[in-house]
């Protein structure tokens, strides 16, 4: 991934979905879509990674669930909006299970029976993210963010392709400056 034009100062710790403590010593941004096949491998190959690293107070995960507008990823950008953002572990839950059933949901035809989809198989409800949508949207293209996913450990930015050891060792280099 060409990381060249992508600006890691644009981004912020305060939009999103906050897994963790805020006084976690590394902070790791994801922006991610659930409709994007390789978000849901970056999501997998991190999870027991990150979970381990949040559990212990040194991580937190910021998740942006970033609205893109190309036709494969609309899908995810109707799963967003029954996020509940106030719950993260609840949220977090839910990113399981959608990416989990990526294929089921993925094969519905429209938003409407993504929506139904959500409501009987997760029993969700609509949720008031609209603002926080278009601050992640307006967030991704003030720093250029363009793919999904991008992930930044502050000015290091990657995408679903990092190697475990490598992700653990970025976290523990943040971890040691502290």
């Amino acid at each position: 991934m060409d990381v060249s034009n992508i600006k890691s100062d644009k981004v912020n710790t305060t939009t999103g979905i906050k897994v963790g403590s805020e006084s976690a010593p590394v902070k790791v941004i994801e922006f991610i879509n659930l409709a994007c096949p390789y978000c849901k491998i970056w999501y997998e190959d991190s999870k027991d990674l990150l979970t381990e690293y949040v559990f212990a107070g040194k991580v937190q995960r910021i998740i942006k669930h970033f609205d893109k507008e190309t036709a494969g990823l609309r899908k995810g950008n109707v799963l967003h909006q029954y996020l509940d953002y106030s719950d993260p572990e609840k949220a977090l839950e839910e990113i399981d299970f959608f990416f989990a059933h990526q294929k089921e949901w993925g094969r519905l035809t429209n938003s409407d029976e993504i929506a139904a989809y959500a409501v009987e198989k997760r029993n969700l409800t609509l949720q008031s993210n609209g603002t926080k949508a278009k601050e992640i949207v307006q967030e991704a293209n003030g720093a250029e963010v363009v793919l999904v996913p991008t992930v930044f450990i502050e000015e290091d930015i990657f995408d679903e392709n990092i190697k475990q050891q490598e992700l653990k060792g970025l976290i523990e280099a943040r971890i040691e400056q502290v």
